[in-house]
């Protein structure tokens, strides 16, 4: 049996603490609690939506017996850990710090290419965003699969599945707007380490080239290596929704034991 999740603090999430590392400041503590921030992100409809969920009547399939669900969640485990390796290798099979075929190419300078030209943000904030599409259209459908698994066990995981949906569908331009703000602090970093690398040249008075920018110990190999950070960070909350859910799933199977 898995453990289940710890219960942490709103601002503790993996990718807050990455982002938090980049920007040199520390993630300051919640002065709302999550109910409250819930408060404000949702509409009058949206309220009335998440109201109907959560009084939702008792009616729906009853449980079924213990050894049936216990599989069933291992199978849902396995697919999600085959989803989170292939959208990780996706992440850091990128054919230039790790070899290998890249389903999304890292942006590095071109041959011969001006430093002003290497320096330019825009393909790392392209590179971010299809990332961010790839994982968003692997993990809504596994969360619809995960959810409709729910429903087929009792009317408890049945209203837990119906309550996922409505908070998905009323958080979603939310989730959206904070997750669009990390290709914005990752160029706040990618233009602080250009500005480090520049400083360092003016002092050695030595003069730029590009390509060496992707050696190992180069500025711009040491972004890529934060923003992969950054990327598997934002993964890993991507699917918290999920992994609570198939944990509701292992705990209505121990209860029924």
């Amino acid at each position: 049996m898995a453990q289940g999740l710890p219960r942490t603090r709103f601002n503790s999430s993996r990718l807050v603490r990455a982002l938090a590392d980049l920007t040199a400041a520390d993630a300051p503590d919640p002065k709302q609690s999550f109910a409250e921030r819930l408060g404000q992100w949702l509409d009058f409809k949206d309220a009335l939506s998440l109201y109907s969920a959560l009084n939702a009547g008792s009616a729906g399939a009853s449980a079924a017996g213990s050894s049936a669900p216990s599989a069933e969640s291992a199978a849902l485990r396995a697919t999600v850990a085959r989803v989170r390796t292939a959208l990780a290798d996706a992440i850091t099979t990128d054919g230039v710090l790790k070899p290998g075929k890249a389903r999304i190419e890292l942006p590095v300078p071109t041959r011969h290419a001006s430093a002003e030209e290497a320096a330019d943000f825009a393909p790392y904030h392209q590179y971010c965003l299809a990332h961010q599409r790839s994982m968003g259209a692997s993990i809504a459908p596994l969360r619809a699969n995960v959810r409709a698994a729910l429903s087929r066990r009792s009317a408890r995981l049945k209203r837990l599945a119906v309550l996922d949906t409505v908070l998905e569908q009323t958080l979603t331009t939310r989730e959206r707007e904070l997750l669009a703000t990390v290709p914005v602090l990752l160029a706040r970093r990618f233009e602080r380490l250009h500005t480090l690398h520049r400083a360092s040249l003016a002092d050695a008075q030595t003069p730029d080239d590009p390509e060496r920018w992707m050696q190992p110990d180069g500025w711009l190999a040491a972004f890529c290596r934060e923003m992969q950070t950054v990327l598997l960070a934002e993964l890993d909350l991507r699917l918290q929704p999920i992994a609570g859910l198939i944990a509701a799933l292992e705990n209505e199977v121990t209860s029924w034991q």
